[in-house]
């Protein structure tokens, strides 16, 4: 039965692989693929002849040393040196060949898992995953859940699949077709070996065929029992590593409020305890790396002399040549280093099994966020071109760990409204936005959203690189003059942000919390919105700063006959708003055991009232 799991596993892995690898030789560069997939195997194929004509000069050239035959030593000698050259020319392309299709497959690979990643808000939906109900349960089994460091397994982990998938399997046919060819020269070569035992006489034809094989069977079985630690070390190394790195980057983009905290200490105590997990894994997979070079090493060696060991009494008989002796040895050689492919390549292969897992485990969480998609949600229609409201039906909001917010709510919203959201902390009013923007996951309903809405976050992102492609984001810069670039900075109350407009840097980390505020809201006043909902746009301003900018988003929208709706917790916000939404905390009652999470009982209740 334990024989029989390993083999399910062992299969299903192989399985996984195989949807991993054939999709880029099925894409739009299937032929290009295949073509240089089959000039690799058949250059592949082209030096494992040129070694079966090497094996055969090896007879000839030591046997001629042996007579004293210097014609045949200068004629196997001119024959040495147009196979070896060969032998170089195709060792060379077949390089050449293979880093070129390892590059190209990971060309494909990597735009084919960012489009997945940035298709349908994915990258957002992986992060809501890791606190859904159905990951909690997973997590609690020790079993992954969703991807850690997903910008690792794009980046490092394609790149080791298709280099370690193409050298792998080219080095594994390479052995199948040496072993071929090799088998037949040496069990020809090896003759018989006859012995007596309890009276008998056996014969074992083909001996040293016989004794390569079960050389190397011991070989593999010992490198597997010895090395299989290396599989999930490696696995756990990996994410060791990106957990660390992550952990690095977290710093530099939260250098200043860890500054002011004077948290370095601390951050040097995390990053230490993160290194310390780094080298400790380490540790114990060069450990398990060292027990198997032990053996490897050994095994390499000791194949040297044996083939020598086996054939030597024949040769002492007179019954081979010093040139058959020398071909039998490189013939050993070549089927024992066919059957150690797997003793050689073990950690290789424990690395590659290692990047498998990782990459097939970030395959099916983004195949779970892609069916979270399209699961029911909230609808987000656009109305027609005269229509200029928000119009929301019967839309239940909840959290990923199914905990519903709002149950059968519906709102309404016309031009020229200004309304205020407003709530405990916690109550659900950003997430409440996101439902209404169409990107949150864990809502039902459905949201008729005006045209041209913009939504503004708490955190804005502004892209490393030009302050123009920043404010311009994400639409590309050259959509906007100078003149109308300017006249937003100056809008938004930062002129001072003029000349830099075509400076590169990273604005997120070198803007203050106001700054980045005002520069989100040059955007808005830029683009010229309809609808602007405002999540806590302004609490990093001044009240005079906040009072002008506010003013002058409602000069933009009430122009254009819109509205705005913002979520903000200071009075001073409050006055620019003539309607409020308000989340209360809903009165308990009694529910069914039967009852679905979206028939829960709600955790709050939303109510619309005027503003005096």
């Amino acid at each position: 039965m334990q024989l029989l799991a390993k083999f399910s596993s062992f299969s299903h892995f192989i399985r996984r692989v195989t949807t991993l690898s054939l999709p880029y030789f099925q894409s739009e560069h299937k032929w290009q693929a295949r073509g240089m997939l089959l000039a690799i195997v058949t250059l592949n194929l082209g030096s494992v002849y040129l070694l079966v004509l090497i094996n055969d000069w090896n007879r000839v050239f030591y046997d001629a040393l042996q007579n004293k035959d210097a014609n045949v030593f200068w004629q196997q000698l001119w024959r040495f040196s147009y196979l070896a050259f060969s032998f170089i020319i195709v060792a060379v392309y077949k390089f050449y060949l293979t880093q070129l299709l390892e590059m190209r497959w990971r060309a494909w690979m990597t735009a084919h898992y960012l489009a997945r990643w940035l298709a349908n808000q994915t990258f957002y939906k992986l992060e809501l995953l890791r606190f859904s109900a159905s990951t909690t349960a997973a997590s609690q089994t020790g079993q992954p859940t969703s991807p850690d460091n997903p910008d690792q397994r794009i980046s490092e982990d394609i790149n080791q699949f298709t280099s370690a998938t193409v050298s792998l399997s080219m080095g594994l046919l390479n052995s199948v077709v040496t072993l071929i060819s090799f088998v037949g020269i040496l069990w020809g070569l090896s003759g018989a070996f006859a012995f007596s035992a309890g009276g008998s006489s056996y014969t074992i034809p083909g001996f040293m065929g016989w004794a390569a094989l079960l050389y190397c069977a011991l070989g593999s079985v010992l490198s597997h029992y010895i090395g299989r630690q290396q599989i999930p070390l490696n696995f756990k190394q990996q994410a060791l590593e990106a957990d660390f790195r992550h952990h690095m980057v977290r710093v530099r983009e939260y250098s200043e409020a860890i500054a002011l905290d004077r948290g370095e200490q601390v951050e040097r105590t995390h990053l230490g305890t993160r290194f310390s997990h780094v080298l400790s894994n380490y540790l114990a997979l060069l450990k398990a790396q060292k027990n198997l070079i032990w053996f490897t090493v050994g095994f390499g060696q000791a194949a040297v002399i044996f083939p020598f060991v086996v054939a030597a009494p024949r040769y002492f008989s007179g019954a081979i040549a010093l040139g058959e002796l020398m071909q039998i040895a490189s013939a050993f050689g070549q089927v024992q280093g066919a059957l150690s492919w797997f003793v050689d390549n073990y950690s290789s292969l424990a690395s590659w099994r290692a990047t498998t897992d990782r990459l097939t485990s970030f395959d099916d969480s983004m195949a779970a966020s892609e069916a979270l998609a399209a699961q029911p949600m909230t609808t987000v229609d656009t109305p027609a071109a005269d229509a200029n409201h928000l119009t929301v039906n019967n839309l239940t909001l909840a959290l990923p760990d199914g905990q519903v917010l709002l149950a059968h709510t519906s709102l309404k919203a016309q031009a020229g409204d200004a309304i205020l959201l407003s709530g405990p902390s916690g109550s659900g009013k950003s997430t409440l936005f996101r439902a209404l923007a169409g990107i949150w996951p864990f809502s039902k309903g459905q949201v008729q959203l005006p045209l041209n809405a913009m939504f503004v976050p708490q955190r804005p992102y502004f892209p490393h690189g030009r302050l123009r492609d920043a404010l311009a984001y994400p639409k590309p810069a050259t959509s906007y003059t100078d003149a109308m670039l300017q006249e937003a900075l100056t809008q938004a109350l930062l002129p001072q942000l003029i000349p830099r407009l075509d400076d590169e840097d990273a604005w997120g980390q070198i803007l203050s919390g106001g700054e980045q505020q005002r520069l989100a809201i040059a955007r808005v006043l830029l683009k010229k919105p309809t609808w602007i909902f405002a999540d806590e746009a302004t609490s990093a301003l001044d009240v005079d700063a906040e009072n002008t900018l506010y003013k002058r988003l409602l000069a933009g929208v009430n122009t254009a006959q819109g509205a705005i709706i913002s979520i903000a917790h200071r009075p001073s916000v409050a006055a620019f708003h003539n309607q409020a939404w308000t989340l209360e905390k809903a009165r308990p009652r009694a529910v069914s055991h039967n009852s679905s999470s979206t028939d829960s009982p709600a955790a709050y209740t939303l109510a619309a009232a005027q503003r005096s």
